[in-house]
């Protein structure tokens, strides 16, 4: 069994096994990471030999600590990656490189309807008939996107949504409310086979399907990170949120998706939120403002760079091919974005 898994941040590490009579054998760990003393490869190998096939992340790299030399530094790698990796092996999962990614970059779209494309196009992967997608939005109008289980009136100010003319939709996964306007914001979404994201706890698969972004704000000067459960930050402040959904359905899928900002008007963003007043009530609107650290500032490109660049990157990385939604997958968002993701019944599900 082969396994690998890139440390977030860090290097790759590579695990072949075999399992025999319910425990690991033949251990053999490798990668471009960096180990010191040069036994400690010797010592986690053969902390693992022997360990129960059923032993989940923690206990393996529990069992790899105990068993390091005294003085051991890892740089590019840790414990409970080299179990993560195991883990991976065991589920047979797969890595980036073994599909053929394709990208939908269309023109702008209603905030219903881009709601409707991300159920539609991961129901496509799950059941075989979509490869995996990177899909870059276009924003036709401002809106404020709420998570599937946050109750609308708590979340949004209708007065102020109103008053700027912000359409308030629900997406499927979970997570906090987004503020969305068109020219200010960056949104992406991972539509990827759940073989992609096996042996990953559900914490690490938001790492892992984040780290190509890390890679690809760090090639425009911007040293960001991972921040649990579901933030990229940097320094100056969070320029990122992500969501994820898992389908069950025929093979299963994971959609996950992002929003950036790129820019941000901290004061309309008070006045449509309602939550964003709260956490920030002892502090006033000047930290809204510092809380979010927008693209802009921190690249000095223009948004079109900046998307340019980052599906550049992920091209460089995995391969990229330019694709488009088919006649039949928007035929069923636009019924979708009509019958649902339009209606109170779905919008305002918890009120």
């Amino acid at each position: 069994m082969h396994g690998e898994y890139k440390v977030p941040g860090g290097k790759l590490v590579v695990v072949d096994l075999d399992v025999e009579d319910g425990v690991l054998s033949g251990v053999r760990v490798a990668g471009d990471f960096f180990l010191e003393p040069d036994e400690a490869i010797l010592a986690i190998n053969s902390a693992l030999e022997g360990a129960p096939a059923d032993t989940d992340a923690a206990g393996l790299a529990a069992r790899i600590d105990a068993a390091l030399p005294p003085g051991t530094t890892m740089y590019g790698l840790s414990s409970e990656g080299v179990g993560v990796a195991v883990r991976r092996a065991l589920a047979h999962a797969t890595d980036w490189t073994d599909y053929d990614w394709q990208l939908i970059h269309d023109g702008p779209q209603s905030p219903a309807l881009h709601m409707a494309l991300d159920e539609v196009i991961t129901a496509e992967v799950a059941a075989g008939r979509r490869p995996p997608t990177l899909r870059v939005w276009e924003w036709g109008a401002p809106a404020v996107v709420i998570g599937s289980f946050q109750s609308l009136r708590n979340e949004v100010d209708p007065e102020g949504a109103e008053r700027h003319g912000i359409t308030v939709v629900r997406r499927v996964s979970g997570g906090g409310a987004m503020f969305i306007e068109p020219g200010n914001t960056i949104t992406y979404s991972l539509s990827v086979p759940d073989a992609l994201v096996q042996g990953l706890s559900f914490a690490d698969s938001y790492a892992y399907l984040d780290d190509w972004v890390l890679g690809a704000l760090a090639d425009m000067g911007v040293k960001a990170w991972y921040q649990p459960l579901n933030d990229i930050a940097t320094d100056a402040g969070k320029i990122a949120g992500a969501a994820q959904k898992r389908v069950v359905a025929d093979e299963g899928a994971v959609l996950h998706h992002v929003t950036m900002a790129y820019d941000i008007d901290a004061d309309k963003m008070l006045e449509v939120l309602r939550i964003g007043r709260e956490k920030l009530s002892d502090k006033g609107t000047k930290s809204a403002k510092k809380r979010v650290d927008p693209l802009r500032r921190q690249t000095g490109l223009p948004r079109e760079a900046v998307i340019e660049r980052m599906i550049a990157s992920f091209r460089g990385r995995y391969g990229l091919a330019q694709g488009r939604v088919t006649e039949e997958e928007m035929a069923r968002a636009r019924e979708l974005a009509e019958t649902k993701f339009s209606g109170s019944e779905w919008t305002a599900r918890v009120p």
